[in-house]
């Protein structure tokens, strides 16, 4: 039976020695949390299997919390695709200058990652009651933005408007590579054929971008819906969404349920492992197309 050189062996040990650092932390950050969690859905205090615990998530506000997630991370996903595609466009087929490109590409992979108590804050500190922008436009315009027009931080649309933040960036690093990817000569034919631009967008790029917009919306609407730190930090309690309860549930409260809260967790494992799911296999059906 052949062996492998030791010069190869020698490589291939090393090469696994690389990526140790990457196992590990996947292993200690992802795999026994989740399992952990996973499993104490399952259990009740001491320790013992039962189905209660998933079963209590149908009850009190829990489900609720779920429907109020589920619309944040429905309205910031399509807000954030509907404004990264109009800007990732601009910048690919527009009169954008070109040098404008490069920094926007930079900033949007910063501001993708950019969430929990830093954002809640820059937030809080531009359009809180006592933010720079509420307090210009009452003091310069009279307008109360909770009055007037009805807009509230600390609301359903105010924690919209703060996930899309990371949301329109991520959305622009996703997309752009998928609008370079549209062939000249498509467009070119379809001129050719007597197509408008419209008629061009319509029946020839729009159906080869649809796997990745559709994709990146499940993407975009996981990341919002699994967001923690931003939601707690921004609202508190005076917005009833997943994080919030989860929350109240394993803070080690008196009423608090930390297996319920396992169970909640697992709610969410679910519902983002499906968005992630979908996400995939529509980005490799984009790539497919894009080849």
């Amino acid at each position: 039976m052949n062996q492998a050189p030791p010069a190869l062996r020698l490589r291939l040990s090393f090469t696994w020695l690389g990526l140790m650092p990457f196992v590990i932390f996947v292993l200690l950050f992802l795999i026994l949390p989740t399992m952990h969690i996973v499993i104490g859905a399952f259990q009740t205090r001491d320790g013992s299997f039962t189905l209660q615990n998933i079963i209590d998530l149908n009850t009190g506000t829990i489900p609720s919390s779920y429907w109020i997630s589920i619309k944040i991370s429905f309205a910031s996903a399509a807000l954030g695709c509907l404004i990264g595609f109009g800007m990732a466009a601009a910048v690919v087929f527009g009169a954008v200058p070109r040098w404008i490109k490069s920094p926007l590409l930079t900033f949007s992979g910063v501001a993708s990652n950019f969430a929990g108590v830093p954002l809640a804050f820059a937030f809080l500190a531009t359009f809180g009651p006592v933010g720079l922008v509420t307090l210009f436009l009452r003091q310069n315009f009279g307008i109360v933005l909770q009055r007037d027009l009805g807009f509230n931080i600390l609301s359903f649309w105010g924690l919209t408007v703060t996930y899309l933040f990371f949301q329109i960036p991520l959305m622009v690093l996703i997309i752009t590579p998928a609008l370079e990817g549209l062939r000249r000569e498509w467009r070119e034919a379809a001129e050719v054929l007597g197509a408008t631009a419209f008629q061009y967008w319509r029946m020839v790029a729009l159906p080869i971008l649809f796997p990745a917009l559709l994709g990146t919306f499940a993407l975009l609407f996981a990341n919002a819906f699994g967001a923690v730190a931003t939601a707690i930090a921004l609202t508190g309690s005076s917005l009833n969404i997943v994080p919030i309860q989860l929350y109240a549930q394993i803070r080690g409260d008196v009423l608090g349920n930390p297996n319920l809260g396992y169970a909640m967790a697992f709610g969410m494992i679910v519902v983002t492992a499906a968005s992630n799911v979908v996400y995939i296999l529509l980005r490799i059906r984009a790539e497919r197309w894009l080849k």
